[in-house]
């Protein structure tokens, strides 16, 4: 009999959530025999809730202080959240588990753990709970809520970040980020490394909501190297206009790109990318062995990914536009030494089987005090 999974992601927080739920579903093949629900968490509080969820391009965008101070809010009051998200998602979260009657659900976004673990226990509803974390340092309390069957890290940082929130040892499972197949190189397109005296095929991105200095970034590479610039602005079309018109006079030397969906085919093309610490931008980054210079992070959850990356020598942070021309020439210095170095410590740190190995965790969870889903109405 087919094990069914309940997943409660999110479509409208940015690109990663969705991103890591395409990963695990992907690699259910035949191989597998589960069945997968995906569902948007913010959906179920109606539209007052999916309103909220919505709110997060402009506000990453247009005001981070905000974003700062609504992290810090989350994080100091995560009870508080549950309580709020939980009555907004009840009664349509109840009538999903009469439809779908899951063996175990799987949440990636933090604002769905304690809220839907709430409703679990006070209905007396036993079916197993994992939480698959989606950020790589700094984790916010919400994702951490020991009544969970177990959670999954990504790294050994958040792993220890959980233990310190008083998760047992043995309930949090380091696997590793999962990242979509595409992203990950092959016999057809292995790594072509940089040449001296060929043009720099360089990548500025930002995340799927497109924020950060990509103009003066852009014009500080095409007016002191030989290079190739490509742009990606994301959703934010206002963006993708002013940097059309400013970098015009550049012509073909650059290509600006709204959101794409190929932006693995960009990744795999370039040398270098430019971009925000974003943990599923820069993991994506990591499997098309394209090592990252990091110019920025939003506050809260991204805070200390950057120097995750450079400690771990998958990247380079860049603090401030001025130091770009310092950090390229040392990247490109000894026939690009450096930058050979950092694609081999990608190639060493990045489990490639990190959905493969979270799908097969989780259709192989076994709770023996869970009873079937079928036995009991949720209403």
């Amino acid at each position: 009999m087919s094990k069914k999974i309940l997943i409660i992601s999110s479509d409208h927080t940015g690109h990663g959530h969705k991103s890591i739920t395409e990963a695990i579903c992907e690699k259910n093949k035949n191989d597998h025999d589960v069945n997968i629900h995906v569902v948007d968490g913010f959906s179920l509080g109606g539209q007052a809730l999916l309103g909220i969820g919505k709110l997060y391009g402009p506000i990453t965008r247009k005001a981070e202080n905000i974003w700062k101070m609504v992290y810090n809010i989350s994080s100091d009051n995560p009870k508080l959240i549950n309580r709020f998200i939980e009555g907004l998602i009840k009664d349509n979260f109840l009538k999903l588990l009469d439809e779908v009657k899951p063996d175990l659900i799987l949440s990636v976004h933090p604002n769905f753990n304690g809220s839907i673990l709430n409703i679990l226990e006070e209905r007396y509803i036993k079916i197993p709970f994992i939480t698959l974390i989606a950020d790589l340092v700094n984790i916010s309390p919400l994702w951490a809520d020991k009544r969970a069957n177990f959670i999954i890290s990504p790294t050994a940082e958040a792993r220890e970040k959980c233990l310190n929130y008083g998760v047992p040892p043995e309930n949090v499972k380091l696997i590793g980020f999962p990242v979509r197949a595409r992203f990950f190189r092959n016999h057809a397109n292995t790594k072509v490394h940089y040449k001296k005296d060929t043009p720099l095929k360089c990548l500025i991105m930002s995340g799927g909501e497109g924020v950060g200095n990509m103009n003066k970034i852009a014009e500080i590479l095409l007016e002191n190297f030989n290079c190739n610039v490509k742009i990606v602005a994301g959703r934010n079309i206002k963006l993708k206009e002013k940097l059309e018109q400013s970098l015009s006079k550049y012509r073909d030397k650059v290509e600006i790109y709204g959101f794409t969906k190929n932006i693995q085919d960009l990744m795999l093309s370039s040398d270098i990318a430019f971009t925000r610490g974003s943990p599923n931008v820069m993991f994506e980054a990591i499997a098309t062995n394209t090592p990252m210079i990091i110019t920025g992070a939003l506050p809260g959850q991204e805070e200390d990914n950057p120097y995750f990356a450079e400690k771990s020598n998958l990247g380079v942070v860049c603090k401030n536009v001025k130091e770009i021309n310092q950090i390229i020439a040392k990247l490109l210095d000894n026939d690009g030494e450096e930058l050979n170095r950092i694609i081999n410590c990608q190639r060493e740190f990045i489990n490639p089987n990190a959905a493969e190995d979270i799908l097969n965790f989780i259709a192989n969870y076994e709770d023996h005090s869970y009873e079937a889903a079928a036995s009991f109405s949720y209403n």
